[in-house]
């Protein structure tokens, strides 16, 4: 498969391509509740899984794409011909309420709007301006292989709680939070502290190890922070992985980090 379909800030995809050792090498059913640009599923193409994400429109957009992939490719064609800022803020300003349409408007925003953020104000309304990129159409045949490869998932829009409680022997979960620290120390921690609580990780760890004595295989990547370390001890074996820092604009500036990546089998 070619590259997730689309942008999502944390992307996993350097894990599964770099630490390939830390992913189990057999399971019965790929389970991932923090679905978001599902590069982590794309790269293994499990033949059965469960994908979720809180976020309706994600969902709605991957459940679109499987059922009526030809329809969104035309239109994104169409679209790739119009996009202009004028053509963004109109798409952007659009309340849609037929499925397909949404996610048409969602992969649109998502290809052309500023990093390929998803942000909203606090009526729910998507509010990032237009980025750079202008590419909106993907490569001849490239929707359908999407299509192809989420046939065998169950998606679903849920608390990630919700699908944890649902897990046992023979799930391999991939968990994949936003990263949140128990003392917020920057903007970005902070950013998604509005979106994913220290009290929600808690409830995470908790349902990470009530899936581990279910007997799931559980993997979590996280920030390699001392309280995440300290909250996720009894969950499993703990790694520090190395990555380049996307948070700098120039990739010249761009430092080596570390993640948290946390196994149970």
């Amino acid at each position: 498969m070619p590259e997730p379909f689309l942008k999502w800030a944390g992307g996993k995809r350097w894990l599964v391509q770099r630490r390939r050792d830390l992913f189990p090498s057999a399971y019965q059913r790929y389970v991932e509740p923090f679905l978001g640009g599902g590069a982590v599923f794309f790269e293994l193409l499990p033949k059965c899984a469960v994908l979720a994400d809180s976020n309706e429109e994600v969902i709605n957009a991957y459940r679109c794409l499987r059922s009526d992939a030809e329809h969104i490719d035309a239109a994104l064609r169409a679209l790739h011909r119009r996009h202009s800022k004028a053509t963004y803020y109109r798409m952007r300003a659009m309340r849609l309420s037929d499925p397909v349409r949404r996610a048409i408007r969602f992969i649109y925003l998502n290809r052309t709007c500023f990093n390929g953020l998803y942000r909203v104000n606090r009526e729910g309304v998507f509010n990032v301006p237009i980025g750079a990129k202008t590419q909106v159409e993907y490569p001849e045949g490239y929707l359908n292989e999407v299509s192809r490869a989420l046939r065998g998932s169950h998606l679903k829009v849920a608390d990630f709680e919700t699908i944890l409680d649902e897990t046992g022997e023979g799930d391999f979960v991939f968990l994949d939070p936003p990263y949140t620290v128990m003392h917020n120390t920057n903007n970005f921690i902070k950013y998604n502290a509005a979106l994913f609580s220290w009290q929600d990780q808690e409830r995470l760890a908790a349902a990470a190890g009530r899936a581990v004595s279910r007997g799931a295989a559980v993997m979590i990547a996280n920030a390699d922070h001392v309280c995440v370390r300290n909250l996720f001890r009894k969950v499993g074996a703990q790694h520090t992985v190395e990555r380049a820092s996307v948070l700098a604009s120039k990739s010249a500036h761009r430092r080596l980090t570390t993640e948290l990546v946390i196994t149970s089998y």
